[in-house]
């Protein structure tokens, strides 16, 4: 079967997008929180715990972006597919953000994105498989956890780091929004079991992506 133009162009467009989101290479649409943020003293200790931490929550932006694009692309309904553009954005900018801090503590972006990017895209392909409902549903429950990931970070992180503390409180925020606007489609309750494998599928990634 040959592809139409349209379609190539979708790919190449698709392929692009990936390969940015892999390497850090994103732009944001609206302002850095750390800006404005002050600029404290870490030790060399407290500097490499930020960047840990900054570089799983990287990994989950990445994760987000390849579930956001899947989810979106197989999406039956018009509004739900505009609701992942509208959260992919945002999640565009967290993934910018948390790259230009990881420069900014002298570290870098996760050498496993591109696994990361994959697994979450075939992740998301398969959860868009079972209708609109069901998907939604998976995002509402991802950004539960998501929240609570964020708010444990807000404790670890050094109370000088202003400046990241700064950018996971903003993602804390759109997180929160994003599975608001899940819910309020018609999303489904994940069962109980699913929870719980997302949860350790999560843990494992944070542990492998605060060292690689």
């Amino acid at each position: 079967m040959i592809l139409s133009m349209p379609s190539i162009d979708k790919a190449i467009a698709d392929f692009d997008n990936a390969l940015r989101v892999i390497t850090g290479q994103t732009l944001a649409s609206r302002p850095n929180p750390a800006l404005t943020a002050p600029d404290g003293i870490l030790d060399v200790a407290e500097q490499r715990h930020s960047a840990g931490l900054m570089r799983v929550n990287h990994v989950g932006e990445v994760c987000a972006q390849a579930l956001y694009d899947a989810q979106g692309r197989f999406a039956q309904g018009e509004s739900i597919k505009l609701q992942f553009a509208e959260a992919g954005r945002e999640e565009e900018d967290h993934l910018a953000w948390t790259a230009e801090r990881l420069l900014q503590l002298g570290s870098h972006v996760s050498l496993l994105n591109p696994l990361w990017y994959a697994v979450s895209y075939a992740l998301g392909t398969i959860v868009a498989s079972l209708g609109d409902a069901s998907s939604l549903g998976f995002v509402s429950e991802t950004e539960r956890q998501v929240e609570a990931h964020l708010s444990n970070h807000l404790e670890q992180l050094p109370l000088q780091d202003a400046k990241s503390r700064a950018i996971v409180e903003q993602m804390r925020d759109d997180e929160i929004a994003h599975g608001k606007a899940a819910r309020s489609l018609g999303s489904t309750e994940m069962p109980v079991l699913v929870c719980k494998m997302m949860q350790a599928m999560s843990k494992m990634m944070k542990t492998v992506a605060y060292h690689i």
